[in-house]
């Protein structure tokens, strides 16, 4: 299948890829940013680019007028520290912006939205790991209530608007374009660190763990979630969202070795206090992506970092 889809968030780091896995497959591509984060250049060569935030009426109405097959939502506030410490400029981001994209949507007769949404906060600290989709959520900061609410919102929108969604929770995202400045991608802040020379900061103990994806897989997922023959509705939240993660479970220590070790070269490492709102464990199982989408994460961690690894290089 192919057709239009428009990308919130499309010049980002998520977003661009995942505009580049589009048009490989066929699709009319436009690509909707502010720019606060994201990078022009980044948005590729054969996708339309529009500037607006998504809380604005201008995405509103480029939406409603696009006459778009999908909407794929990747903008976000991103960062569970400042949703912490400024949880209105969070929700504002997050659900009205939300909010205002689904209200276009609905009077665009877009057919399917997908969200990006978290599988490393909607649910939590669970007690099961790997985690599969129809485990309890229950967030444990404001940006976790911020994606799970904006699932329900999805939910409700989507059954009285007439278009299907699809929630992708993702797990930690990296790869080439990822800000080394942004706290919500460690393996970058790693990468580029050691790279430079400098001490790498862990906060807590470092035996958190996390599920790292590399984000052409994550690119992927968006063009097989839109091309699904159907999407299921159910009661249950947890239906039509599908876990985009590897199943692989890593601790922040282990990490920082693993990026010397691949990098080969070393560098001291600082522990800080621990952080508020950030999680224990987290890790995702990706059955159900398996079978209902034909998705499996392609590529190993050393492939992916070697990949980033390179980008760092070549941009510096």
């Amino acid at each position: 299948m192919s057709g239009s889809v428009l990308i919130t968030g499309g010049a980002g780091f998520i977003g661009s890829h995942i505009a580049e896995a589009y048009l490989a497959a066929g699709w009319s591509v436009t690509c909707l940013d502010d720019l606060s984060r994201g990078k022009r250049e980044q948005v590729p060569d054969r996708a339309t680019f529009i500037e607006a935030d998504v809380r604005s009426a201008e995405a509103r109405e480029a939406i409603a007028d696009g006459g778009f097959d999908v909407v794929n939502h990747q903008a976000a506030q991103i960062d569970v520290r400042v949703s912490v410490d400024d949880p209105a400029t969070d929700a504002s981001i997050n659900l009205v912006g939300f909010a205002n994209i689904l209200a276009g949507a609905s009077r665009g007769g877009v057919k399917r939205v997908l969200l990006a949404s978290s599988g490393g906060v909607v649910y939590g600290d669970p007690a099961v790991i790997p985690t599969a989709e129809p485990t309890a959520t229950l967030p444990i900061s404001p940006y976790g209530v911020s994606k799970l609410a904006s699932e329900h919102y999805l939910r409700v929108l989507g059954t009285l608007g007439g278009f299907e969604g699809v929630a992708l929770r993702y797990s930690n995202v990296y790869g080439p374009r990822q800000d080394p400045k942004s706290e919500a991608g460690v393996v970058s802040i790693f990468v580029s660190r050691v790279l430079a020379g400098q001490p790498i900061t862990i906060f807590g103990d470092g035996e958190q763990t996390r599920d790292y994806v590399f984000v052409r897989d994550v690119a992927r997922a968006s063009v097989l979630a839109s091309s699904l023959a159907s999407v299921s509705r159910g009661a249950q939240l947890d239906v039509p969202a599908f876990n985009i993660a590897t199943g692989t479970e890593t601790s922040v220590n282990a990490l920082a070795a693993h990026v010397m070790t691949a990098l080969g070269r070393e560098v001291p490492i600082e522990y800080a206090e621990a952080r508020p709102g950030e999680l224990s464990r987290s890790c995702l199982q990706v059955e159900k992506a398996a079978e209902q989408m034909g998705w499996r994460p392609e590529v190993a961690f050393d492939e992916g970092l070697s990949a980033l690894s390179a980008w760092f290089e070549g941009t510096t």
